[in-house]
């Protein structure tokens, strides 16, 4: 399994974004949604419109370690959800394939992110990075690995530092 890498630099993550925006909304909404919240991929897939909707924040079991997870969601997230649930049904996905009804496949989301990466010249990037992304960037704006933690729902404060507060990349084409 390869390492994937945070986006470190501020002005492509915007680009992304907005390469994302203008090419599939629902793909700009799954990048918005994990650089502002954090989630892993596996969370943002299983989300719902009713769990975001007019919502304040959201509230769920995380998939991977089965705890319980409550935060704010982002102002500028919450913008960007009400813009895309207006006029969906609650149950449907957040993230939905129209063909299936069901979410995107964890393949898709890494096919958006790989191809995204590649457009700005940015690899080793996959679905983790938009989790490192955020992780990277709230820990530089505050350099508080134990708030990081417990926003990670980790449990040890050493997988914390180790995934998300490296200084930089091996790889130099990774912003």
């Amino acid at each position: 399994m390869n390492t994937v890498q945070p986006i470190r630099d501020m002005n492509t993550v915007m680009d992304i974004a907005r390469y994302l925006k203008q090419n599939n909304e629902r793909d700009y909404v799954m990048f918005t949604t994990g650089i502002y919240s954090g989630l892993r991929v596996s969370d943002i897939l299983k989300l719902r419109v009713k769990d975001v909707r007019g919502k304040d924040y959201i509230a769920m079991r995380e998939k991977k370690t089965k705890k319980e997870k409550r935060f704010i969601i982002n102002k500028n997230l919450k913008k960007i959800l009400e813009a895309w649930t207006r006029g969906k049904d609650d149950l449907q996905y957040l993230l939905e394939n129209p063909a299936t009804h069901r979410p995107i496949s964890r393949q898709r989301a890494w096919e958006v992110m790989r191809n995204a990466g590649e457009e700005f010249g940015v690899y080793n990037l996959g679905t983790h990075t938009m989790r490192k992304t955020f992780g990277y960037h709230m820990y530089q704006a505050n350099h508080d690995a134990v708030m990081l933690m417990k926003l990670f729902n980790h449990s040890d404060i050493h997988v914390t530092c180790l995934l998300y507060t490296s200084p930089s990349p091996r790889d130099p084409k990774t912003s």
